[in-house]
C-alpha cells in the first residue's frame, strides 16, 4: 500500500503553489477530489487509514427512507480490470443515519454530501427534503437514479422525462443543498438524459455510475453474483466514462454553467487530469481506495505539481482544456 503524503495547501498571494479550490454550484471545496458514493460507508469508516479530512468532500454510501438489506452474497466479484458489485443499496435507512452518522459526518470538518436513491417519485422527495431542512451538516445531495444493481434502479435513470419529472419534484423542496444528478451510462446518450436533469433545476451533475456487466463462474456454469448482474467500476471503464464526461460537457454543462463531478476508474492524478481536461470540476474516486486509502492525497500533490510544470495557477483554469473530439463536431 502506498504510504501517504503531506497534501498540497491552497495558495496565497506569496506562495507560488498552485489553487485547487474549486465550486460544485454554491459548495466551496478545498480541493477537488472527494469519494465516490458506496465506496466509503456513511462517515468515517475508512479514518484508520488515510486522513479524510484531506479530500474535498466526502459523498455517503445511498441512504433511502427505510433500511435496506440489500442483494444475497456473492455481491462483489474481481475482474481483470475492475470490479463487479451487486450490493443492492443495502443501508441503515434515514432515521439511523442521521442519528448516529450524522454526528461522525459533523467531526469530519469536511463538506458531506449524501447519496440518495429511491423508488418512487415520493421517496426521493422525502428524504432529499429531510437532509435538506433538518440536516445542516450535508452540503450536497446526489440523486441516484443509475444504480444497476437493483430492480428498477434504472427507471428513471434511461428516460429523460421521468429523469425531469423527478429532479422537478426534489428541486422544489431541496433549496438550501446543492443537487447533484448521478447520470447513468447505460443510456443510448447520456447528453439526453444530462440535459433533462439541467433543465429541470440540477445544480450539477455527476457521471458515470458503473456499468451493467456479469461473470460466469465455468465451473459451475452459473453467473457468480447471485444478483446475475451487477455494476463494474475500475479502470475497465474509465476510457468510455472519459468519452461521456466530454461529451456532457461538450453538449450540455459548458452552455450551462453546470460543474461536472467525473468518475470512472480513476486511480491516479494523470487520470484525475484528464476527466478534468475533458471537462470535469471535481472527480470522484471509489474502486481505488480500496487498493490506496490514501489516493485522494496523491491525487492531489501530483496535480500541483502537473500545474506547477503548465504554470497553471487554478485548477478551474484547466477544466475543459481538451480539444472537442471529432466525434462531437
Amino acid at each position: 500500500m502506498n504510504q501517504a503524503t503531506t497534501p498540497v495547501v491552497e495558495s496565497s498571494l506569496a506562495d507560488p503553489t498552485p489553487c485547487l479550490r474549486t465550486q460544485i454550484g454554491k459548495l466551496n471545496l478545498s480541493n477537488p477530489v472527494m469519494t465516490a458514493s458506496g465506496t466509503c460507508g456513511y462517515a468515517d469508516e475508512y479514518a484508520d487509514f488515510a486522513p479524510l479530512s484531506q479530500l474535498g468532500a466526502f459523498v455517503t454510501k445511498s441512504i433511502s427512507r427505510h433500511p435496506r438489506k440489500g442483494n444475497e452474497s456473492y455481491r462483489v466479484v474481481e475482474t481483470r480490470a475492475g470490479m463487479l458489485n451487486a450490493i443492492g443499496l443495502a443501508n441503515i435507512g434515514l432515521d439511523r443515519f442521521v442519528n448516529e452518522k450524522v454526528p461522525r459526518l459533523a467531526a469530519m470538518n469536511v463538506p458531506a454530501i449524501v447519496n440518495v436513491p429511491g423508488w418512487s417519485i415520493e421517496d426521493y422527495v422525502d428524504v432529499a427534503a429531510y437532509l435538506d431542512e433538518h440536516v445542516p451538516v450535508v452540503r450536497g445531495i446526489e440523486l441516484n437514479v443509475s444504480c444497476p444493481n437493483v430492480k428498477n434502479g434504472l427507471s428513471f435513470g434511461t428516460d429523460p422525462v421521468r429523469l425531469a419529472e423527478l429532479v422537478g419534484a426534489v428541486r422544489k423542496r431541496v433549496q438550501r443543498t446543492v443537487l447533484i444528478v448521478k447520470l447513468s451510462p447505460n443510456v443510448a446518450d447520456v447528453a439526453v438524459t444530462a440535459q433533462a436533469a439541467v433543465d429541470a433545476g440540477a445544480d450539477a451533475l455527476s457521471l458515470v455510475n458503473t456499468f451493467t456487466a456479469m461473470a460466469i463462474d465455468i465451473e459451475t456454469q452459473k453467473p457468480v453474483l447471485a444478483n446475475e448482474t451487477g455494476g463494474l467500476s475500475g479502470p475497465a471503464i474509465k476510457p468510455i466514462a472519459m468519452f461521456m464526461v466530454n461529451r456532457v460537457y461538450r453538449q450540455v454543462a459548458a452552455k450551462h454553467h453546470i460543474p461536472i463531478i467525473a468518475m470512472g476508474g480513476i486511480q491516479t492524478w494523470q487520470d484525475a487530469a484528464e476527466f478534468i481536461l475533458a471537462g470535469a470540476s471535481a472527480v470522484a474516486v471509489g474502486t481505488a481506495l480500496f487498493i490506496n486509502p490514501a489516493v485522494h492525497i496523491d491525487i492531489c500533490n501530483g496535480l500541483s505539481a502537473y500545474m506547477t510544470r503548465k504554470g497553471v495557477s487554478r485548477i478551474a483554469d484547466l477544466a475543459g482544456r481538451c480539444g472537442t473530439p471529432a466525434t462531437l463536431n
